[in-house]
């Protein structure tokens, strides 16, 4: 499916509708979203951690401004969106580019994005790669990417290589052996659990609802259906001068961090680019909110609070065509070539993009 949402649509068309299910096309196969709220004018793009999918935000999106839509996707391998093909897989950069692909099929040249855990990663590196293109970000529980030090880096690399190559074939077998099943009461401890009790038990729901089909052999059991090989999905790691590089290019981005009181995901590690973005990113902003990594699950009224003031302050009613503009300046060199390995990898001449890249 396609449309502009940049576009006015009709003025008469109200902000509260029901959430459209959306398909958008990818070369694989398709990434699937469900858009909330007004569709006049161009949404916030909302993007699930790992291995959730966009169940994650079904408690905090009745809580947000009603003047701007949401479109929530799953990333590739998670949910109902198309899993890669046998032998292929999963990398950091395929979701950046899934962000680039999305705001192609709707012709926006920015994008405001909200993000929690993996996708806040995913999120930090994108504005740091083309802050002139992000108009608005919101991260939940993570503010850099990872980082390993260099022993640790290569265990990480060995077992996720290992991890990958067994996944792969429970993949190819899946076509002729279906996975294992459990009742869902199972499934929501499983997911309670493997969350590291991050999510709530009476939360899971909202999460194995696109994370699991019924089993055909044992109909009142249940199998999970996301691809396991998302579990093994090749991170993308930064140093610490590489990160504070991609930070400093961040400087006129609104830019709202929720940690959540319980959880180590923003640490001490943290701290440098945390300065970076505070001394140099006016519209930088840090927030404390009692809760887990799943803080926007469990807590939603506590994050709709931080977050709604930042949403109505920089994506105000009315001013649909609203964006922070950003200085033209050159990015430094070590963040322009990663930019352009990202572009590369789009082969974007070839497909004659007309978004300004």
């Amino acid at each position: 499916m396609t449309s502009n949402s940049e576009g006015r649509g009709n003025p008469n068309e109200p902000h509260e509708q029901e959430p459209m299910d959306v398909r958008i096309d990818m070369p694989w196969g398709y990434v699937v979203g469900r858009w909330y709220g007004n569709r006049q004018v161009r949404p916030i793009l909302a993007l699930h951690g790992w291995l959730d999918n966009l169940g994650t935000w079904d408690k905090l999106l009745p809580l947000l401004p009603k003047h701007l839509g949401v479109l929530c996707i799953d990333l590739p391998g998670h949910g109902y969106s198309s899993k890669l093909p046998e032998g292929i897989a999963y990398h950091f950069v395929d979701y950046l580019c899934v962000i680039l692909r999305v705001m192609e099929e709707y012709g926006w040249q920015k994008v405001s994005l909200m993000a929690h855990s993996m996708s806040a990663m995913l999120c930090f590196v994108f504005a740091s790669l083309y802050p002139h293109r992000t108009d608005m970000l919101v991260s939940i529980d993570i503010v850099k990417t990872r980082y390993r030090k260099p022993a640790s880096q290569i265990d990480y690399l060995r077992t996720n290589i290992e991890g990958y190559m067994v996944e792969d074939e429970r993949f190819a077998n899946a076509k002729r052996q279906e996975p294992p099943a459990y009742t869902y009461t199972e499934l929501e401890q499983v997911l309670h659990k493997g969350s590291e009790y991050s999510v709530e038990l009476e939360n899971c729901r909202h999460i194995l609802e696109r994370n699991i089909s019924r089993s055909t052999k044992f109909p009142a059991k249940f199998f999970f259906s996301r691809d396991g090989r998302c579990k093994y999905y090749t991170e993308f790691h930064t140093s610490p001068p590489f990160a504070a590089e991609l930070a400093r290019t961040i400087k006129n981005v609104p830019y709202c961090v929720i940690k959540g009181s319980e959880s180590n995901f923003i640490d001490e590690q943290s701290d440098e680019v945390i300065a970076i973005l505070r001394e140099n990113n006016p519209h930088f902003e840090l927030h404390e909110v009692q809760g887990t990594h799943h803080v926007h699950l469990n807590n939603a009224q506590g994050v709709a609070a931080v977050i709604n003031p930042f949403i109505l302050h920089h994506r105000p009613p009315h001013l649909e065509n609203w964006t922070v503009d950003a200085a033209d300046e050159a990015l430094p060199e070590v963040v322009k070539e990663f930019k352009l390995a990202v572009e590369d990898s789009e082969n974007v001449k070839r497909r004659k993009r007309k978004s300004n890249l």
